[in-house]
Formats: C-alpha cells, sequence, structure tokens
C-alpha cells in the first residue's frame, strides 16, 4: 500500500515534468509580446491613445521623434556650431527624416537644439532603439525627446528580468533558510515557485495570443515578485501543517492527505479571493493597469495549483528526511516553546481591548495624513532612478529655454478640418508656433509647439485648452498630452475599481464565513492599512528616496494589492477562529487562540512577502519601487500590527456578535457542534 502510494506521488512529478516541456515553448515567448511603448501604458479611451494609433497608420508609420542638444556653458564657439551642423547633416543622410532639422538657438547662446524627426523605425521597438544608438553614436552633443526617453525606459524594463529574478529567489532562500533551519528543506518550495513562475509565463503568453492582453515589463516583473511571495506563503502554510501531521500520522502520504485537507480550504479560499482582486483591474481604462489583473491573477493562481500538487508530492517522495535536522518523528512530541511573541502580544488585546484598539486605529490615522506630504504627479524624466542621457538632455534644455515647449504637441485632425483646425491652434493661447505634417488615410498630422516647459503647469493648460477649443474629432496628444490623460484616468479607474474590489472582496468573505460584521472588519482593516501605507510612502518617497514625483497608478495598484493579500491573511485567521468557535469557545478566546496557533506561520509568510515586494525599491524605476515600498511595509503593518492587534481586539470586544448574524452570533448549539465536527482543521 506504501509503495501505491509512492507511485502516486511519482506520478504528480511525471506529470509536472510534461506539463513545464508543453510550456517551454511559449513561456520563451512572453518576452517577444512584452510591449513598453506609451501606448501599452496609456488609458484605452483617452486623446492621447487615438494619436497613438493614427499615426502609426499614417505613412511611414509611428514617427521616433528626437532633440539633439549641444551645450556649452560658456556659450557655443563657432567651432562648436560647425561641429553641429556637420554631425546633423551626417544623420540626415544616414537616415529618412521627416524634415531637414532647423537649428534653434537659445536666447543666452549657450545652448541649439535640432528637432529630428524620422518615420523610418515604425512601430518596431528595436528598430526605434538602434535608430537613438545610431544617431547617438554620430552626434557628440546629447540626444533626447520622447524617442531617446522611449529607448531608456526599454533598456531599463529589459534589464529587470534577470537581477529581478535572481534577488527575489535569493531573499526568499534566506528567509526559508532562517525559517526552517535545514539545509534542504527551504530548497524545495524554491524550486516549486521557479516552475510555478515558468508555468505563469507561459499562461501569460497563450492569455495574450488568444485574448490580446497587454503584457508590459511592469507587469510580468509583479507577476514574478507574486509568484515567489504568494507561492511561498502557501508553502509555509503547507509544511508548518504537514510537519504537525508526520508526529501523529506514521505515514508521509497519510500526514500530507491530512495536511491538506487541514488548510486545503484556507488557501483555496485566499487565493482565489486575490485573484477575484487582482481582476478587478479589468475595469480599468488604464492599459497597463487593465493588462496587470489577469497577468497578477496568472501568477497567484499558478503559484497555488505548483503549492497544492507538485511541492505535496515532492516532500511524500523524499519523507521525513527533508526535514534534517529537525525531523518529525512519529509519536513525537514538538519541544516545549517558550511563550510565543504573539501569544504575549494576543494577551495583551485580550486584557485591554478597547485602549489597543483605539490606540492601533489612530496609529493607522496618524500615519494616513502622509498622504497629504506626497509628491505631485511623477513626470515622465524623473521615473529613472539613475539619469540617463535623455535626461540630462531634457534637464538642459529646461534650463536654456525656459520659455519654450520642447516637447511637441501632436494634433490629429481630419484632411477636411485641417485648415480650420491649424488657425485655431494659432490663436490659442499659450501656443508659440504650429506646423503642418503628414497626412494619410484621411488624417492630418500638425505639430504644436506650447510656450511652456514640457508637463510644466502652463504646459498642461494649453493642452487643456487646445482640446477645448478645437472640438470633438480632433484629438490632441503626444507625450505630455499622455502624461496628463494618464493622472486624469487613474483618478477615473479608482472611482471605479476601489468599490468593485470592496465589493467582490466582501462578497467572498461573507460567503466563507457566512457572516456581516467580522468581513466588514478585515476590510475596514485592510483598507486602514493601505491609508497608512501610502501615507508613510509620502513621508519618505521625497525625502528620504529622492523621488521627483508619485506615479499615477500608484494609489489603485497599491489598493488593490493591499487590500486582495491582506485579507489572505485575514482569511487564515478568521478561519482558525471561526473553527476555534464552532468548538465550543467563545470568541474572545477563539481569537486568542488562533492568534497562537497561526500566528507563528502567518508571521514567517508576511515576512516572506514584504521581502519579496521590497526587492522592487531597488529597481532602476521609481514606478515599481514605490508600488514596492507601498505593499511591503503595507504588509509589515498588516502583519504585526492589524492581525495581531485590532482584529484580536476587535473580536474580543464584540463577542459574538463578531459572527452576526450567523448562527455563530447565538451560543453553541448542537447543530454549530455537528459543523465543527464536519469542518476541516484550519491553518
Amino acid at each position: 500500500m506504501e509503495g501505491r502510494k509512492r507511485i502516486v506521488g511519482w506520478g504528480v512529478l511525471a506529470l509536472w515534468v510534461i506539463v513545464m516541456a508543453l510550456a517551454a515553448p511559449f513561456a520563451g515567448k512572453l518576452g517577444d509580446v512584452q510591449k513598453d511603448r506609451a501606448v501599452d501604458y496609456l488609458p484605452a479611451s483617452a486623446d492621447s491613445t487615438q494619436v497613438a494609433k493614427i499615426t502609426e497608420q499614417m505613412p511611414g508609420g509611428d514617427s521616433t521623434d528626437l532633440v539633439l542638444v549641444y551645450h556649452r556653458d560658456g556659450g557655443l564657439t563657432a567651432a562648436d556650431r560647425a561641429t553641429a551642423a556637420r554631425e546633423v547633416a551626417e544623420v540626415a543622410a544616414g537616415h529618412r527624416l521627416s524634415s531637414v532639422p532647423q537649428p534653434v538657438p537659445s536666447q543666452d547662446g549657450t545652448t541649439l537644439l535640432y528637432p529630428v524627426s524620422s518615420t523610418e523605425p515604425g512601430t518596431d521597438e528595436v528598430a526605434r532603439d538602434a535608430f537613438v544608438h545610431d544617431v547617438r553614436e554620430k552626434v557628440s552633443g546629447e540626444v533626447g525627446g520622447p524617442g531617446a526617453l522611449a529607448t531608456d525606459a526599454s533598456e531599463v524594463y529589459g534589464s529587470l528580468d534577470g537581477p529581478l529574478l535572481y534577488t527575489t529567489v535569493a531573499v526568499v532562500a534566506v528567509l526559508l533558510i532562517v525559517i526552517y533551519r535545514s539545509p534542504f528543506l527551504w530548497l524545495v518550495p524554491l524550486v516549486v515557485a521557479g516552475v510555478a513562475d515558468f508555468l505563469s509565463m507561459a499562461v501569460t503568453y497563450a492569455l495574450h495570443q488568444g485574448f490580446d492582453i497587454s503584457v508590459s515589463g511592469q507587469s510580468t516583473g509583479v507577476m514574478t515578485i507574486l509568484v515567489f511571495g504568494a507561492g511561498t506563503d502557501y508553502a509555509l502554510l503547507l509544511v508548518s501543517r504537514y510537519r504537525e501531521e508526520l508526529r501523529r500520522v506514521p505515514r508521509p502520504y497519510d500526514a500530507m492527505v491530512a495536511a491538506l485537507r487541514g488548510c486545503g480550504p484556507a488557501v483555496l479560499a485566499s487565493s482565489g479571493t486575490v485573484a477575484l482582486g487582482m481582476l478587478c483591474l479589468l475595469a480599468a481604462d488604464m492599459n497597463s493597469s487593465r493588462g496587470m489583473g489577469p497577468t497578477a491573477a496568472v501568477g497567484v493562481l499558478c503559484a497555488l495549483v505548483a503549492m497544492l500538487t507538485l511541492l505535496p508530492a515532492l516532500l511524500v517522495v523524499l519523507g521525513r528526511r527533508v526535514f534534517w535536522p529537525l525531523i518529525p518523528a512519529y509519536g513525537s512530541e514538538p519541544k516545549a516553546a517558550r511563550r510565543s511573541l504573539f501569544a504575549a502580544m494576543g494577551s495583551s488585546a485580550g486584557r485591554r481591548p478597547l485602549p489597543v484598539l483605539l490606540a492601533g486605529a489612530a496609529a493607522l490615522a496618524a500615519l494616513s495624513l502622509g498622504v497629504l506630504n506626497l509628491p505631485g504627479n511623477l513626470k515622465q524624466e524623473d521615473s529613472f532612478s539613475s539619469t540617463p542621457e535623455s535626461v540630462t538632455a531634457m534637464k538642459t534644455l529646461a534650463a536654456a529655454y525656459p520659455q519654450l515647449g520642447t516637447q511637441p504637441i501632436t494634433v490629429i485632425a481630419t484632411d477636411a478640418a485641417a485648415g480650420g483646425v491649424l488657425e485655431r491652434a494659432r490663436d490659442t493661447e499659450g501656443v508659440a508656433r504650429v506646423e503642418r505634417g503628414r497626412s494619410g488615410g484621411g488624417w492630418s498630422e500638425i505639430s504644436v509647439v506650447a510656450a511652456h516647459a514640457p508637463q510644466s503647469a502652463g504646459e498642461t493648460a494649453t493642452i487643456r485648452e487646445l482640446r477645448a477649443v478645437l472640438g470633438d474629432g480632433v484629438y490632441v496628444g503626444g507625450p505630455s498630452a499622455e502624461q496628463l490623460d494618464m493622472a486624469d484616468t487613474s483618478a477615473d479607474d479608482r472611482r471605479i475599481v476601489v468599490p468593485l474590489v470592496l465589493v467582490v472582496v466582501l462578497i467572498v468573505l461573507v460567503v466563507l464565513l457566512r457572516s456581516l460584521v467580522a468581513p466588514l472588519i478585515l476590510v475596514a482593516a485592510v483598507v486602514a492599512v493601505w491609508g497608512a501605507a501610502l501615507g508613510i510612502g509620502g513621508l519618505v518617497f521625497e525625502g528620504l528616496f529622492g523621488f521627483e514625483g508619485t506615479d499615477t497608478g500608484l494609489a489603485l495598484l497599491s489598493f488593490v494589492f493591499l487590500v486582495a493579500l491582506g485579507v489572505d491573511y485575514g482569511i487564515f485567521l478568521m478561519h482558525r477562529m471561526r473553527e476555534e468557535c464552532l468548538n465550543g469557545l467563545e470568541p474572545g478566546p477563539a481569537a486568542l487562540s488562533a492568534l497562537r496557533t497561526t500566528g507563528g506561520v502567518i508571521a514567517s509568510a508576511g515576512l516572506v512577502l514584504a521581502a519579496t515586494f521590497a526587492v522592487l525599491v531597488n529597481m532602476p524605476m521609481v514606478q515599481l519601487a514605490e508600488l514596492g515600498f507601498v505593499i511591503a511595509v503595507g504588509v509589515l503593518l498588516d502583519t504585526f500590527l492589524v492581525r495581531t492587534y485590532l482584529v484580536t481586539s476587535a473580536s474580543v470586544l464584540l463577542g459574538r456578535k463578531v459572527w452576526w448574524p450567523g448562527p455563530l452570533a447565538k451560543k453553541p448549539s448542537s447543530a454549530a457542534r455537528s459543523e465543527a465536527e464536519r469542518l476541516p482543521v484550519g491553518v
């Protein structure tokens, strides 16, 4: 019989080998469909998105716009100007440009800029990057502009995959070694997480091919973090329960079956809640947010499948010896442990629940005030944690041309309306220069130069004025308009997605816990954690990290992740608390008992998840660093403050009302005890 059971384990391993072999061709292609162009992040319905799509269809395709900058602090010499003219001519001779670049000198004589535009690369990112690099090789000045910024951003995102994966694996490995205190055991969940990450890449590629979901460097990076973070959390819960069962069950296979029955329902419910929360991002209008929803959900679900199938099979095949040197022998008792930290913390919440609840709530509220200190919207040139050449060029231009827009605003109108649009644009306040460009497919392109620096308040006002004056059927886009549309759409998405996430999560919790009060407590707690974590970000982003702005999507994405992941841990705790109540304990003692039994493993899981998201803080993109910081801080607050003190003290104060209007709100009955006998043991 035992041999037959081992065959089951080997059979599961063989099945996974087949799955990996089938997934390999698709996983390897994910990088080919990953796009980090502006249009891949822009709002689906925005003016700037329509401009980007229409210009791609014009003769020559999408244009790559550069600005060649020649600067000398003491003033440009005649030799400098001659060199600039010769190099620009060399660029024009080697590439198909939209027009002959003309020099624009600064008033102080220190700077000379040449606008360069080419449709030669089209929409091909590889061709665009090659064009930018070739121009940089030909000129001695700085190369900036939207095309150069896009190339620098593409290179940064392209360099993320390796360092992000290696750093995440290293962080998780160190934490698992510390937690398990075994030279072998830590490697098993780490390998399984790696397999899950590989599978998630294949599934994401298939979803892109089948449903055309947007795949970006940001979404795939977050997916990797989720696979290792959430997957390791599930592994910690399963291995902890499996270790317990090995002490009371003689055979590893039977111990694993018991462990899966015990913690499987809670893990399934929590991962399902996280996936549903992530899928709420499909309601967002922002392409980057909408694409991240299914990508993140795929990561969580692949981690779940691997941890509930491949991990058990490996552990069963390896047997008890994988726990060496702390092998849990059959019939043994765990060493008597000193009173745990979580028992002490829970007891303090149990003795003085009201002061603890009020103090914790006040602390979260105070931290949330830091939101008022968040820097303004992140500008495109400030999105790099280092300073690439394109950003240096933009800063040089901003200083030398304070009253001139150096980044064109692109207006698209029908051929029939183009003449009138051209005249109205010239008469619009804040416009310095207007030129008619390409035509094709019934559309005409008009280039507008504002009398203000890019992404300044003056240029923003000019863009809004153009949209108001030019009317319907005319689209106003370009890099600055794209940033404006992202900010406006992020605000709209928050008004739609935030309530949707709250409703979805609340419904799942009500069904799972068969109560209304307990789910409301959990949801209120995670919302408070989100506010506090974002507030801490407001206190440190500019002063400590030197970030010049806040990503427009930070509030929404951090909300979805923290609510979904925070409720994840709440499910583990409340599920165990409900089980204790069904076994006859009052909610106060049940909460303390649940905290004692689950606190250690939840704390370990929280530390792992926070550490994996903290990896993003070291990435060279400010958007990822801000998102990683807020989520990591939020997970730590949720693990060590909210779950331990606030949820416990609220449960003690409310007593059986915490389960209202379910049957547990009343005294235990024979029906409740019968249900308790049928209920699987919790985490």
